[in-house]
């Protein structure tokens, strides 16, 4: 909260006053929140897209439009509507906690429902309730049999995005892909071709969800040299997948399983952790990703 108030301010972290969060209603929004997020003991937080109200809002500058400037820079990236309602409906600590908590946002998911939460806000506008529901499950393909089973393949869109470069620095090409990903890219990878007037170059191709596209493309252009990206969407087919953790004679490793029907299909120790992993401790990457193998076989035996 603090950083969006800088930027909307355009100072310096140190120099922010909280002018409309009041201070110990957002301690105890945002306490209780993480408390309650903990004590659910759950892999990941999914989020629906936030219906941010309409009209107006007054702030210690003056009125604005909602979302209020900071809610807005709080929820970059993050899918969001209006319902037409004349009312702010997230505020800055609000924003700031979904941002934090969600693992990712999504319609919502196949999942077998154990436990449901409700909480009400104080306000009453007609034809809207107005509460937060909390959904806790696992994800599975179907309860019919009363027995938890892995997800089914299951289908999305995604956007496509392309560009050809032939005269871009290949130093470059690298730190091009390495920020796409950290903006969100699904995946990114490039291929050699052979361009016009014989030159060699590379199609950089990067798969995203369609609302990080514009984003992406912007990236694209102000990194690289080329003068078109091109944008198509596809639907792909994706296994169901969970991460499992493992324990290690050097700590502890995420495994990525994939399955199909309830049969596992794929897993996989997470990179980042084995090469964080093989670097604190001075040992051979290969031997943390096969202990990691290792330790999630044993388990399932």
């Amino acid at each position: 909260m603090g950083a969006a108030e800088a930027k909307v301010h355009n100072s310096d972290l140190e120099s922010i006053h909280f002018h409309e969060v009041g201070a110990v209603d957002a301690m105890v929004d945002i306490v209780c929140a993480a408390v309650g997020a903990e004590a659910l003991g759950v892999d990941e937080i999914v989020c629906s897209p936030l219906n941010v109200g309409g009209g107006t809002v007054k702030c210690a500058h003056g009125t604005f439009p909602v979302p209020a400037p900071a809610t807005l820079e709080l929820l970059k990236d993050a899918p969001v509507y209006s319902s037409g309602m004349q009312v702010e409906l997230v505020t800055p600590t609000g924003a700031a906690i979904v941002k934090n908590l969600a693992t990712r946002f999504a319609p919502f998911p196949a999942m077998k429902i154990e436990k449901i939460g409700y909480g009400a806000g104080t306000r009453d506008f007609a034809g809207h309730a107005n509460v937060v529901r909390i959904s806790v499950g696992k994800a599975c393909a179907s309860a019919a049999s009363g027995v938890s089973t892995e997800m089914n393949v299951s289908s999305e869109i995604i956007t496509v995005l392309e560009a050809n470069l032939d005269d871009l620095n290949p130093q470059v090409f690298g730190y091009v892909m390495d920020r796409l990903l950290a903006e969100g890219a699904l995946d990114v990878f490039g291929m050699p071709v052979q361009m016009k007037k014989n030159r060699p170059g590379m199609v950089l191709t990067v798969l995203c969800v369609p609302e990080n596209s514009a984003k992406l493309t912007q990236l694209i252009f102000s990194e690289t040299t080329t003068l078109g990206v091109r944008q198509r969407q596809e639907s792909r087919q994706v296994l169901g997948r969970r991460w499992v953790n493992v324990s290690t004679h050097w700590g502890a490793v995420r495994m990525k399983v994939a399955s199909m029907n309830g049969t596992i299909t794929n897993y996989a120790p997470e990179y980042e952790d084995c090469k964080r992993i093989a670097g604190e401790h001075r040992v051979p990457l290969k031997e943390v990703m096969e202990a990691a193998v290792q330790a999630y076989l044993r388990g399932k035996s």
